[in-house]
């Protein structure tokens, strides 16, 4: 059954490969549908990949093969809550190493220029303490690229 809400996102022509690289990538994760245009369309032909219907982390989402006229942006990103360094690890690097580009503050893009925030729950709960432990955390967490795990533990400790 389709879900009310879906999150649509623009790619130029690799609406599937990326669907396929989040499906291999994220746990809940998984390519449910793939859709050819029925005849030719202004961006292209008929038999082409039109859309991808997917799921990241258990979110539906749609691929749009809309073409070049649209870009992502920061303005959109997954946030993906991590339990420890390893996952976090795991995460940024599937996504980096794959022709995407470490931002700062625990951001990267992935090689279709949509971001991601990989984002410890060491961090989230540090800042959720608020008073010095959050300044700390926050201010040791604008020094990173990728989070790492013991050091935002260590601040939190004082």
């Amino acid at each position: 059954m389709k879900p009310k809400n879906t999150v649509c996102l623009w790619f130029d022509k690799d609406a599937q490969e990326a669907a396929n690289f989040y499906a291999a990538t994220f746990p809940d994760s998984e390519v449910t549908a793939v859709f050819k245009a029925p005849s030719d369309y202004p961006g292209g032909k008929k038999g082409d990949v039109l859309t991808v219907e997917f799921t990241v982390l258990g979110i539906p989402c749609l691929g749009l093969n809309g073409g070049p006229v649209f870009r992502h942006s920061e303005a959109f990103s997954f946030q993906i809550a991590t339990d420890n360094q390893e996952e976090t690890d795991r995460y940024w690097n599937a996504i980096v190493s794959n022709g995407g580009q470490e931002s700062e503050c625990g951001w990267c893009k992935d090689r279709w220029g949509l971001s991601w925030q990989i984002t410890p729950r060491a961090l989230t709960e540090a800042f959720a303490a608020g008073g010095g432990e959050a300044q700390r955390a926050f201010e040791a967490m604008l020094t990173m690229k990728k989070i790492d795990v013991a050091a935002i533990e260590a601040v939190r400790r004082g």
